[in-house]
């Protein structure tokens, strides 16, 4: 388990990017892109899922914000895919509801191999602050994609666009935490196939 961690970089003639992960830390974070809100969202990542995380991004924000977003879960995805490595002993599955005052959000996921998105979420408007709430979506579709994570993600009611997206991240955190943690009755990996 101590070896669950990496180092990766993302250059690109829109973003340069730097992520440093540890799936078995303790939920240190050291998180700068740049948008703050993002920053916030990606801290309940690390926090919640107690994972040791630290991002350094720098992009072209003066366009907007979406090549960052995009490429930060990217980088996170393959990042998380690195981490784990062969995939022997996790528990694979996981699915919580988490709950942030009025809002309510679920995510559920499969450490498959098999990229997918199922987003269900609906806004009462299309900004909190100076972040795009349609970038959430952006973010988890990157991170599904490069991880290969079967991912699905609901928010069942809620009003505040700040709580829906910080209930989706903390769910999604709480779920990754469970789904990459180590079981000592798998052997192997958790698949009729013997392989994921």
């Amino acid at each position: 388990m101590s070896n669950r961690r990496c180092r990766l970089e993302r250059i690109t003639n829109e973003t340069t990017i730097e992520i440093k992960i540890d799936l078995d830390g303790k939920g240190e974070n050291n998180i700068q892109t740049g948008i703050g809100f993002f920053d916030h969202m990606l801290q309940q990542i690390s926090r919640h899922g107690l994972m040791d995380l630290d991002i350094t991004a720098k992009g072209d924000l003066e366009v907007d914000f979406h090549h960052t977003v995009e490429d930060v879960g990217i980088l996170l995805g393959q990042a998380i895919a690195k981490a784990l490595g062969d995939k022997k002993g996790i528990t694979r599955y996981a699915s919580l509801f988490t709950p942030m005052d009025e809002a309510l959000s679920m995510v559920a996921m499969d450490i498959s191999g098999r990229p997918y998105l199922h987003y269900e979420v609906s806004f009462t408007g299309e900004m909190t602050g100076n972040f795009e709430v349609q970038l959430v979506e952006e973010f988890f579709r990157a991170l599904a994609f490069n991880s290969g994570m079967t991912l699905h993600i609901r928010n069942l009611y809620g009003k505040n666009n700040h709580h829906i997206i910080e209930s989706i991240f903390k769910a999604f955190a709480k779920a990754l935490d469970t789904a990459t943690s180590i079981d000592p009755r798998i052997q192997g990996v958790m698949s009729t196939k013997g392989m994921i």
